[in-house]
């Protein structure tokens, strides 16, 4: 900064600025707590049906967020300006006491531009008007002087330029619409930034050989920062993609011969999860220099990065600082799409990802567990999981190839938990709960969450995933079965309306494929928890059918519950024909609740709830009894496995109609027998068809 301008500055027009802005703040806090309250309130009561249950409700929640980002951005900006203004109003008058003190000792300060000055004596005694006594000074008041006006521009200079690349940064967070970023001055909005500057070069220039203290502090200031957008975007961009990758590869390969892995092993999990909502965080910055930076980081994910060791792929170190966060959806679609795309050009991309071409073993590059984090689609599910708008995207896309196809059937797993023999395979866990969020809607991590409305979208992984597991059949993964119960139990009213139809309807659009539901129970059922998850949720559909429907004939809801009970046996059924005995459930069953799907069950009304826990339980004496008496189907001609469900679900079906007409208890518990038995034949039939 000029001298001056600091100088001569006049300040008002920045005082007028912050007054503007302080009215744009109260302005769109008004805004946004009607936005809040009565666009998103009234939005969030609606009964929605149709298209408006998709696009118009996400339309005004979108909105709604959008005033509440404008409002925080305005506060923010304001407050920078504030700061700022304050501190270069102080900083001229220091300059101007300063100017002040130099002259009473023959001093003046002269601007001579680009932010350079002089000091000299303000009149030489040797042209002084006669009787004036020019006051002394010596070299000290000179140095002394200078240095003052010198301290005094720099931090006018720092304070200027450091709220210009705050707000700067605040405003390229977001591409269109506004940024969430909240900072109460310009000095925590500028301290983010330095730090970020700061950390990012540690990385860079010392990577894992940083001492443990460094290392500490990093770490810290990773979680510390975990929500701050501004540190994340330039942590990020400053360190790289190419600096992410050649750090992660380094701190995972321990044949450098540093200690810092040995020193901190235990610390590394937690590391990794801070770095890696870093990055997540920082994705969502709308900013040109992240959209290069995910697109470079896109791009070398095929490319091998060499350690002193070994090589590894981008894919598999960027794939373990995903598996935390909400990474931005176009980043994660187009990095899924081109992970799949180098898979499918491995084509036996296990052999690549275990190191299987020749070269030394790859290293064990995630510390968040017993995985050793080869399989870069592990951690790239996981992440979809947790953002599920854009699994939904993934598992939807057919270019430029079929995702969904390739994850759910063609793709080679291999064992990335060497050192534990009796787990299951983590990416095909990782896939499942991805399938979950991409067919629900909801992200299956969150124990907060709860079911949302289907888009158009989610049904059609529903039927995408229904199609190729079905087709898949016996060689469907088992540890995708609970997750596939749980997209069942999330669909209650389709599952219960198809399990129960009559016939093969294609105009009704709540009809799935009833073949395909049908292998699809099946595959589940071969698992006594994905068994328990299916049953208990399509119980409360019932339950809530019988009580909250109301079809021209009551009735259809007593038959449906029967038509569903047959279908789920005859499920069951072909399940345990297919692994003949399971000694997995030779095991007293301990009805819990199933608690692990609860989030994906709709929510029932409270005589609806009352109901859901006596049918549990009466399902629980028959499944009981199952075990403990080996109950079988014989020919179709004994149908016993679940007379007591049937019972209950016949006495709910009475409590909810109480003007049932000459109906009795006897007579009502024959026909949901009846409709029993006949949906178990007709389940027969299609399995027959098959």
């Amino acid at each position: 900064m000029d001298l001056d301008t600091l100088r001569f500055g006049n300040f008002a027009s920045l005082g007028t600025a912050i007054d503007d802005w302080t009215r744009v703040v109260g302005n769109l806090e008004t805004l946004e707590k009607n936005a809040r309250e009565g666009l998103k309130g009234l939005a969030d009561k609606a009964n929605w049906s149709g298209v408006n249950a998709t696009v118009s409700r996400e339309f005004i929640t979108k909105t709604a967020g959008e005033f509440t980002d404008a409002h925080t951005e305005a506060s923010t900006i304001r407050n920078i300006l504030k700061d700022t203004h304050e501190e270069l109003v102080s900083y001229h008058e220091q300059l101007n006491e300063a100017i002040s003190r130099g002259l009473k000792k023959n001093l003046t300060v002269m601007d001579t531009g680009n932010g350079s000055f002089t000091v000299t004596m303000n009149i030489h005694p040797d042209r002084a008007a006669k009787g004036t006594t020019v006051p002394d000074h010596s070299e000290q008041d000179v140095t002394e002087l200078r240095d003052d006006v010198q301290r005094i521009l720099g931090r006018a200079t720092h304070s200027d330029e450091t709220a210009s690349e705050a707000l700067r940064a605040i405003v390229e967070q977001a591409e269109y619409g506004f940024s969430g970023a909240s900072y109460g001055d310009r000095d925590s909005a500028t301290k983010a930034l330095e730090d970020a500057e700061k950390y990012a070069n540690l990385i860079k220039n010392k990577g894992d050989s940083m001492s443990p203290q460094e290392f500490d502090e990093l770490n810290r200031n990773l979680a510390g920062y975990k929500n701050d957008p501004l540190f994340q975007e330039k942590f990020a961009t400053t360190l790289g993609p190419k600096g992410t990758l050649d750090f992660w590869a380094d701190l995972s390969d321990p044949s450098d011969g540093g200690d810092l892995q040995r020193a901190r092993l235990d610390q590394l999990g937690e590391f990794q999860k801070n770095l890696s909502l870093t990055l997540a965080g920082a994705t969502q910055s709308d900013s040109p220099a992240m959209r290069h930076w995910e697109n470079d980081m896109v791009q070398l994910g095929d490319d091998r990065i060499q350690t002193r060791g070994t090589q590894v792929y981008g894919f598999q170190l960027m794939s373990n600082l995903m598996r935390v966060g909400d990474y931005n959806d176009a980043f994660l679609n187009k990095y899924g799409d081109a992970l799949v795309s180098t898979e499918k050009k491995m084509k036996l991309p296990d052999h690549y990802w275990n190191g299987g071409v020749g070269g030394p073993a790859m290293p064990k590059m995630n510390f968040m567990g017993d995985e050793f984090g080869r399989d870069p689609m592990t951690g790239f599910m996981t992440a979809l999981s947790n953002s599920p708008d854009a699994a939904t995207d993934f598992f939807n896309r057919t270019d430029p190839q079929d995702n969904a196809e390739w994850v759910l059937k063609d793709r080679p797993t291999f064992d990335d938990t060497p050192l534990n023999s009796n787990d299951g395979n983590q990416s095909r866990d990782a896939t499942g709960n991805a399938l979950v969020a991409a067919a629900t809607g909801v992200n299956p991590n969150d124990p907060h969450a709860v079911p949302v409305e289907h888009t158009a979208e989610n049904r059609h992984v529903l039927d995408r995933s229904l199609e190729i597991i079905s087709g898949v059949g016996d060689d469907f993964a088992p540890e995708m079965r609970d997750d596939m119960a749980k997209v069942l139990v999330n669909y209650g009213d389709e599952v219960n309306h198809t399990a129960s139809s009559l016939a093969d309807d294609h105009s009704d659009p709540r009809q799935l494929d009833r073949h395909q539901l049908l292998e699809v129970t099946k595959q589940v059922s071969r698992d006594q928890n994905a068994y328990g998850i299916l049953n208990d949720g399509l119980n409360r559909e019932m339950v809530r059918d019988i009580y909250a429907d109301h079809p021209s004939d009551p009735k259809e809801t007593l038959l449906r519950a029967g038509h569903t009970v047959g279908f789920l046996e005859e499920a069951r059924y072909e399940a345990l024909k297919t692994d003949k005995h399971d000694p997995s459930w030779d095991a007293k069953w301990l009805y819990h609740g199933f608690g692990g799907a609860v989030n994906f069950i709709p929510v029932v009304g409270d005589a609806a709830q009352r109901g859901v826990d006596a049918l549990a339980y009466q399902w629980q004496l028959d499944e009981q009894a199952r075990i403990n008496e080996e109950t079988a189907r014989q020919n179709g001609e004994v149908f016993t496995a679940r007379e007591n469900q049937l019972q209950k679900l016949a006495d709910l079906w009475m409590d909810a109609n109480p003007n049932h007409g000459d109906n009795n208890r006897y007579t009502i518990t024959s026909e949901i027998n009846g409709a029993a038995f006949d949906g178990n034949g007709r389940a027969q039939g299609l399995a027959g068809d098959q």
